[in-house]
């Protein structure tokens, strides 16, 4: 294997945020111990099947990571380079929410290993915090920023949300300049996703916030492109902003489309040729490990069809876009003969661009991406 990533999932919160579909739950903070004892059990299997694979990044994720105890978290990263091994200078990231986190705490994660904290500020707006069910408002975050510097931690990552009932676009040019102004290294930028049985999609649906205009979203993107290269952010990803050399290079491997290795509850991982995941129940994924059982709830084999369809897709979320040479060399395929139709109908449409060495969206595209992607999914054989 090539690059390998490593992702841990910490299922625990302390409250349930109104928009969020992820696989975290509150009031277990009983089960930390087991949980982690299991985490080590799995990991250390993993080991056992794999050998020491050499990660060239780890990323706890949530939930809310930093709920569970500086020496909990030491006992994860412990198992991880013990039966996994991590590359020299690999990028360990933590997922961390404001107002949650004390100097303490931060210097501990810095002792342990940690080197990039992402920070869940989705916004600076008060108002909108309590639409989204934060547990933290705006002071707290800049304050948690500021903490985690003084702790040493020199690569920090700040998620904001665009596209929010009752947010405009002077509230979030506000955004973007209180964030700018902190000078994170890294920014990604998410338009809100309103799913079906979130407490926020019942709300807009009750008529009780209003729905969010696309429209408006769109504009805000397009703003945000704008600002971000005026501060000297880097856009290298659909989603994503970075100070030079701070790109992430953990969700590279996703957007690459190499092998990465989920532990825990609802986790996913990807080897080249399967995919599979952990059963999401964060008290079965522990009887599972206890009883020595696998804690996989399922599993797909990855066709080459699919691998090529998926490389593309993921791959032209990247600014970069597709190599012609990588792909051809990893599928033996030059990429004109794999997707020819589908990449002059798409140039045809503004939505793809091409060069030298590959394609890539347009302006337009990235804001269409969909539109381009679906003409790149594989067949369904069915």
């Amino acid at each position: 294997m090539d690059t390998v990533a490593l992702y841990v999932h910490i299922p625990f919160c302390e409250r349930k945020c109104t928009y969020c579909t992820f696989n975290s739950y509150t009031g277990l903070h009983h089960l930390h111990q087991d949980y982690v004892d299991a985490l080590r059990a799995e990991i250390a299997r993993t080991g056992r099947e794999l050998g020491r694979v050499g990660a060239s990044s780890l990323y706890l994720g949530g939930g809310t990571p930093t709920l569970l105890s500086a020496g909990l978290l030491g006992q994860v990263l412990e198992a991880c380079e013990e039966h996994l091994g991590l590359c020299e200078g690999a990028e360990i990231t933590s997922e961390a929410n404001p107002g949650t986190l004390n100097a303490g705490y931060l210097s501990n994660l810095k002792r342990l290993g940690v080197n990039r904290l992402s920070l869940g500020v989705q916004t600076f707006d008060d108002g909108l915090l309590e639409v989204l069910g934060r547990v933290h408002n705006a002071e707290e975050a800049i304050e948690t920023y500021r903490l985690a510097r003084l702790a040493g931690l020199e690569n920090i990552n700040l998620d904001l949300i665009y596209g929010l009932p009752k947010q405009d676009l002077p509230g979030w040019k506000a955004d973007l300049s209180k964030a700018t102004n902190l000078r994170p290294d890294h920014l990604s930028l998410y338009c809100l996703s309103l799913h079906e049985g979130t407490l926020l999609a019942g709300l807009i649906s009750a008529g009780k916030l209003p729905i969010p205009d696309p429209d408006l979203a769109a504009e805000m993107y397009e703003h945000a492109e704008e600002e971000l290269a005026r501060a000297g952010y880097v856009q290298y990803e659909i989603s994503n902003w970075a100070l030079s050399g701070r790109e992430s290079r953990h969700n590279l491997t996703y957007w690459q489309n190499r092998p990465y290795f989920g532990f825990g509850a609802g986790a996913h991982s990807y080897s080249g040729t399967s995919r599979y995941h952990n059963v999401s129940s964060p008290e079965e994924y522990v009887r599972r490990v206890v009883r020595g059982e696998t804690p996989v709830a399922g599993r797909e084999q990855i066709d080459r069809a699919t691998e090529m369809s998926e490389t593309m897709i993921m791959g032209l979320r990247l600014c970069q876009g597709v190599s012609f040479e990588d792909f051809e060399e990893r599928f033996g395929l030059p990429l004109a003969k794999a997707y020819g139709p589908q990449i002059r109908e798409t140039i045809e449409l503004g939505l793809l661009d091409a060069n030298g060495s590959g394609v890539h969206l347009t302006p337009r595209g990235r804001l269409l991406g969909n539109e381009v992607f679906e003409r790149f999914l594989a067949p369904d054989t069915g």
